[in-house]
């Protein structure tokens, strides 16, 4: 599972603001700004489950609220969405057939059971008997095996093909060139059984492997290439989790009511009213009891912290912040990801560029050290794969100059900005994205940074981008973006193939490089069941990607939840077995801070 994450920024202290309007780290040691230092936060000293002693009361319903600037997409369906938004949606009402332990491996406890063959190339998946749709349909193999008919088919709209275990089942090639009408390493044994084959076996089937059916009997009847499209997804999806879906108000709210046939058991509560929560006002809305449950800005937390009425949890995230090179676009017909644009090609010019930005004066300023300056693209959230040694790209500005100069990018006409190696003008278009007062302040901060080298970088338009047009003109290449800032959640597999392969539709900067292509084959190679020697590939991986800087990583990302003390149950530990159906509250009002 692969989820865009909107860049979002959120209202702090002015102060913070005016300590951004310059890229030069000077102004964290200004007598002035001495007061304005901001105290830094440990992630690793939260808890990850919220406290509470009370009784859970009968009937609850819960307020959940999703903190964004703009309207969700609804597009209600695992195979289909693309947007953060969305997925806190689906969180409630569907779920994968299988649940994790704390390495983010599947196990046995979920709504179905595995075993895997010797050779570790076939998986056989059983589903238990009490699992049934919302419509009260029991869900089958051939609802697993019709998500996968429809993510490979060739009038597919989703991106979700671009994942190398689906790929690499044995006959998906042949039925997504449609040379075949069936996926011939997919079989379905019996109502509940079914096995899938693959031609090579990959360490992330227990990590990344697909498991989250459709439900056959209420899709069938719509084209495949319609169904993103359709009511039967984004005005009545059903699934098989804890909630139902009761009433949708497009961009703006969702009500959920309580399945009682869920497999795992009654849940707690009788249902959870979602509503989108403008980040300027979600500290108000959890103080006046509003909301019980929010993913909380990490930027707002030394405003919110020792609030009363609520608690805090959080944990690294799976998540990392990201500034991306365009270096080509994405070949639809061949399905895969050319590199023909000549601007970005050297890489002395990316190296640059990433040399010249002073995350840690945004992380610390602006996060509090919530998040905190990122050296590799695989987040320490995978302590035994992320390479503690790798130093990424630290603040250094004169580096930055020196490369630049080798490069051949001089200011040869004098008016501070650098030219090409051929003399022309150079300016880079630079697409970032809305989402609070911050956005703005933040762009001009990096737009800065590179001007301190010689750099004219502009925005994309001369404004900031909402959150769906910005998605549009970095999946479309639109030629007017030179580079773009972004964020990725990396799912629960630590393979990075899914986001930076030749072949995947995700590798947004468009690059492509046989090193990469080789490395991650041998990250998911038969081989790579060896922790060890997986773990080998993936320093090897990372190395080569802070050497080419495709992209840069910026910062990795914490996340916090804040919690009405009501709420019992609510958890972030992935290593913890409670779930939504376990979830209550303990009164039925929310507490309000006085």
């Amino acid at each position: 599972m692969r989820k865009k994450w909107q860049w979002k920024f959120f209202v702090v202290l002015v102060v913070l603001l005016l300590g951004l309007t310059a890229c030069s780290s000077n102004s964290t040691n200004n007598k002035d700004n001495k007061n304005q230092t901001a105290q830094k936060e440990d992630i690793s000293k939260f808890p990850m489950t919220v406290k509470n002693d009370g009784k859970i009361v009968d009937d609850g319903v819960l307020k959940y609220g999703l903190v964004s600037d703009t309207p969700f997409e609804g597009t209600l369906s695992y195979a289909f969405y693309t947007g953060q938004p969305d997925a806190e949606i689906l969180q409630f009402f569907d779920e994968s057939l299988f649940r994790t332990n704390g390495d983010y491996e599947i196990t046995n406890d979920g709504a179905a059971t595995y075993e895997l063959s010797d050779d570790k190339k076939t998986i056989t998946i059983k589903i238990k008997d009490n699992v049934k749709w919302h419509d009260g349909e029991p869900v089958k193999a051939e609802d697993l095996e019709y998500a996968y008919l429809v993510i490979g088919h060739k009038d597919y709209t989703g991106v979700r093909y671009g994942d190398a275990l689906i790929q690499d089942i044995v006959g998906m090639e042949e039925y997504h060139s449609g040379k075949a009408d069936k996926i011939s390493g997919i079989k379905v044994i019996d109502d509940k059984t079914l096995t899938i084959t693959w031609k090579h076996a990959n360490p992330s089937v227990l990590t990344g492997i697909w498991a989250y059916p459709l439900p056959k009997h209420y899709l069938k009847d719509v084209p495949i290439k319609d169904l993103a499209k359709s009511d039967k997804i984004r005005k009545n999806p059903i699934g098989f989790g804890p909630f139902k879906v009761k009433k949708i108000v497009p961009g703006e709210s969702v009500e959920f009511v309580r399945n009682d046939d869920y497999w795992a058991g009654k849940p707690n509560l009788k249902g959870v009213i979602l509503k989108v929560v403008s980040p300027q006002v979600v500290l108000q809305a959890l103080k006046k009891g509003e909301i019980d449950i929010a993913e909380f800005p990490t930027d707002q937390y030394v405003n919110a912290k020792g609030t009363k009425n609520i608690q805090f949890v959080g944990k690294i995230d799976l998540a990392y912040n990201y500034i991306g090179f365009k270096l080509g676009h994405w070949d639809a017909k061949k399905q895969e990801n050319v590199m023909d644009n000549p601007k970005f090609q050297n890489k002395k010019l990316r190296q640059a560029m990433a040399y010249a930005i002073n995350n840690k004066e945004v992380a610390d300023r602006l996060y509090h050290g919530l998040r905190f300056p990122a050296t590799t693209l695989i987040p320490p959230s995978f302590p035994g794969y992320h390479d503690k040694n790798a130093k990424g790209y630290t603040y250094d500005p004169e580096k930055a100059k020196k490369l630049l100069d080798e490069a051949g990018y001089k200011d040869v006409d004098g008016d501070g900005f650098r030219e090409d190696p051929n003399g022309k003008k150079f300016t880079i278009n630079f697409l970032s994205m809305s989402g609070g007062d911050i956005a703005e302040p933040l762009a001009k901060f990096y737009m800065q940074c590179w001007k301190d080298v010689g750099l004219n970088v502009q925005l994309v338009d001369g404004r900031l981008a909402e959150f769906n047009s910005f998605y549009d003109m970095v999946e479309k290449d639109n030629p007017k973006v030179d580079v773009f800032a972004a964020a990725w959640y990396t799912g629960t597999d630590v393979d990075p193939y899914g986001l930076y392969g030749r072949d995947v539709m995700f590798n947004y900067s468009r690059w492509v490089n046989e090193k990469n292509d080789e490395l991650l084959e041998k990250g998911h190679s038969e081989q790579a069941f060896d922790k060890e020697y997986r773990k080998k590939i993936y320093n090897e991986w990372q190395a080569l990607m802070n050497e080419e800087v495709p992209v840069i990583p910026t910062l990795y990302r914490s996340i916090i939840y804040a919690v009405n003390n009501r709420v019992k149950n609510f958890t972030v530990d992935p290593s913890s077995k409670l779930t939504w159906k376990d979830v209550g509250v303990t009164s039925e009002k929310p507490e309000v801070a006085q």
